[in-house]
């Protein structure tokens, strides 16, 4: 399975507008990190528990969603 190529599922389990980082918590329990800058509407800031796909994409040697959309 290449994550990389495939929308998945998530929620937000934490975000920081300060600092502009967050966390989703997948329906496996894993959690994938993400910045701001990978919300997909610009707005920058997201709720914790908004429901949300994304793709998972290598960034500085680790993977970081990107691409986030609220469902």
């Amino acid at each position: 399975m290449n994550d990389q190529a495939r929308r998945i599922r998530g929620v937000v389990d934490s975000f920081d507008d300060h600092r502009g980082l967050g966390c989703l918590r997948l329906d496996d329990g894993r959690l994938v990190d993400f910045h701001c800058i990978g919300i997909a509407d610009g707005t920058r800031t997201i709720g914790v528990g908004t429901v949300v796909s994304f793709r998972w994409l290598p960034k500085l040697g680790r993977y970081e969603a990107t691409d986030i959309v609220t469902l």
